[in-house]
């Protein structure tokens, strides 16, 4: 048994179709490998893991690190489901995808009835580019930049001069209670401030998500009910609205960011779960298609590898993995349905090696509820035992 687990979700970086790929037209799709194809990524320390073993399922000798990949079995793409799944929570209804005309104007109508704002936008877009063509405009008039991402978000945007970060959060809050209605059933309103002048507005790392309830308990819970430490860092708090959380660190969203607070908590002392998610790899480069940065920003995690392992104790276990796939190379700017890199780390392990692959994204719950001795969750098969 590990006293404590480290999990950190490399947000987006999917390795490969999944076997229902098609039906999301996702067919082709791989995020790892198409930015291996298109830029000489050099991970020598993820590689020591086995991380790029994945994309094939290769043997490799003298491995440091169990590695696999798992499957995605709840329905949809978005983050929200795809965590779900990694903590036990079946899901079979898909959250709302405004990916062709965005919002309906009833729903804009309701938004500006209850925030007394004018909406502009409205769009499928990047965020950057709706700051920046719409800039001006919420400068002068004070509206509200209504978008989405083409996954299940509404993204709403604000300059912190004209409207206040504490009152875009109130906006927010009130547009997610619209959003909760079945016909709208949109699984994040996120609050996105932005600053600086015309041509040059960036946003600010004040974001925040409102996710919905999950629909089910989890592991999470869990760990939280047997008095065990879940500890969220990054955006986890926002994606599970809080549940089975019992602290929560908060990070500016930016991956080194989060892995600074990550190893921070590595050196105290506690018995449980943390649970990290490096959001970068999502929201900066798999949405903006830039294959560059999604590549850099892999090096970047790299060069964290060895002082994250150097940090954990001879009882504690560390795994990384994903939640879906984000192929910058791919048409579009949305998630691309793909199976995940699983790497699983301890000092104690005595001959690492390739698993078989998981059934679903949930085998990663079970072990870790198999691990603490807590409730098994509804999916999900412990792989606990194969670990020595």
């Amino acid at each position: 048994m590990f006293k404590r687990i480290f999990l950190i979700v490399l947000d987006s970086l999917g390795v490969g179709e999944a076997l229902d790929a098609n039906v999301y037209n996702d067919t082709g799709a791989n995020t790892l490998k198409h930015i291996t194809e298109n830029y000489d990524l050099f991970i020598p320390n993820l590689e020591k893991l086995g991380f790029l073993n994945t994309l094939n399922m290769s043997d490799k000798e003298d491995v440091d690190a169990y590695y696999t990949i798992a499957k995605p079995t709840n329905v949809g793409k978005d983050s929200l489901t795809s965590h779900y799944e990694l903590v036990g929570i079946k899901s079979t209804t898909p959250f709302k995808v405004f990916s062709e005309r965005a919002f309906p104007i009833e729903l804009l109508a309701k938004i500006e009835e209850v925030t007394g704002k004018r909406v502009i936008g409205n769009k499928v877009i990047n965020g950057e580019k709706i700051i920046n063509e719409l800039g001006e405009r919420h400068l002068s008039y004070g509206s509200l930049i209504i978008y989405t991402s083409s996954d299940s978000t509404l993204q709403v945007a604000a300059h912190e001069d004209v409207i206040p970060i504490p009152k875009l959060y109130q906006y927010c809050e009130k547009i997610r209670q619209i959003t909760l209605d079945d016909q709208y059933r949109v699984a994040r309103v996120i609050a996105r401030p932005f600053n600086g002048k015309p041509g040059k507005f960036k946003f600010t790392q004040d974001r925040c998500d409102y996710a919905v309830k999950p629909p089910k308990r989890s592991v999470l819970n869990s760990l939280k009910d047997k008095d065990l430490s879940v500890i969220s860092i990054g955006k986890i708090n926002d994606i599970f609205d809080g549940e089975g959380i019992t602290k929560i660190v908060k990070s500016s969203n930016n991956n080194m960011d989060t892995i600074t607070k990550l190893t921070d908590i590595m050196g105290k002392n506690f018995n449980g779960l943390c649970f990290a998610n490096l959001n970068d790899f999502d929201a900066l480069y798999g949405h903006n298609r830039d294959v560059e940065g999604y590549a850099k920003a892999i090096e970047e995690l790299d060069v964290e590898i060895p002082l994250i392992l150097n940090k954990l104790e001879n009882d504690d276990l560390l795994i990384i993995t994903a939640d879906h796939g984000n192929d910058p190379t791919f048409p579009g700017n949305s998630h691309t349905r793909e199976n995940v890199p699983v790497i699983i780390y301890s000092r104690r392990f005595k001959e690492p090696k390739k698993l078989e692959p998981l059934k679903t994204m949930a085998d990663i719950g079970a072990t870790i509820a198999d691990n603490f001795e807590v409730d098994k969750p509804e999916i999900g098969e412990s792989f606990l035992n194969k670990l020595k």
